[in-house]
């Protein structure tokens, strides 16, 4: 088997002092009517073997989940609008509440008074240099969020995709239905977090993170949501 990778990254990865290939897999686009199971059973089955890892990108687990939040359905208020002016466009995947809509659905999913705090605490460590407060406070399902722009995909202007409903028993069943060992993750070119992984695999997270700290699947339209990592 050929190891390949996406432009600008490399084939191998060192993690813990050991070494590792990756292997970018491409797929079809994937929509809210494919099934997790079969796109992991039609492009990784045939490729996989004992020992390997799939990292899987938590993007198209929650499309398969029907985690997908429509702009229409999303009623921006005053305090949305308010809030959104003062707030950092980007987050560390994409455009964050900065955008009334990503604010609104903060509100929504947190509470007002949550928002507002974690907007106070946000725009004060903003002076001291210190970036990222007002998503520690909001929490995780806010910065998960992911979508309502078309940087990469058209189709992702006017949906909002959240984190995947319960990640690791995802990939537990993908584990007992098909052998492959798995994580989900989230990662981009700025960070990387596992947001769930099959009990067999015994690696910490912390070097689970090492293996794609170089956001092997990349963020624009490579269509490589599925990372084949073997141990040389």
């Amino acid at each position: 088997m050929e190891f390949i990778a996406n432009e600008g990254k490399s084939v191998e990865i060192k993690a813990d002092g050991e070494t590792y290939l990756r292997h970018a897999i491409q797929t079809r686009f994937v929509t809210a009517w494919d099934n997790y199971l079969e796109i992991m059973k039609e492009y990784v089955s045939d490729l996989y073997r004992e020992g390997d890892i799939l990292s899987i990108s938590e993007k198209i687990i929650s499309i398969c989940q029907h985690r997908v939040i429509r702009r229409e359905e999303i009623r921006i208020g005053r305090w949305a609008r308010f809030l959104s002016r003062f707030a950092d466009h980007k987050n560390r995947g994409g455009y964050g509440v900065g955008l009334a809509v990503n604010m609104q659905y903060a509100i929504s999913k947190v509470g007002l008074p949550r928002v507002i705090l974690a907007s106070l605490a946000g725009g004060c460590c903003k002076l001291f240099g210190i970036r990222g407060v007002f998503y520690r406070i909001a929490g995780r399902e806010v910065s998960g969020l992911d979508g309502f722009y078309d940087g990469a995909w058209e189709e992702y202007r006017d949906i909002g995709i959240e984190l995947p409903y319960r990640p690791s028993s995802v990939c537990n069943e993908i584990k007992r239905e098909l052998g492959i060992s798995c994580m989900i993750v989230d990662a981009n070119d700025l960070g990387q977090e596992i947001l769930g992984k099959s009990d067999d695999i015994v690696l910490e997270d912390r070097v689970l993170k090492q293996l794609i700290s170089d956001n092997p699947a990349g963020q624009k339209q490579q269509r490589t949501p599925l990372i084949l990592i073997r141990k040389v």
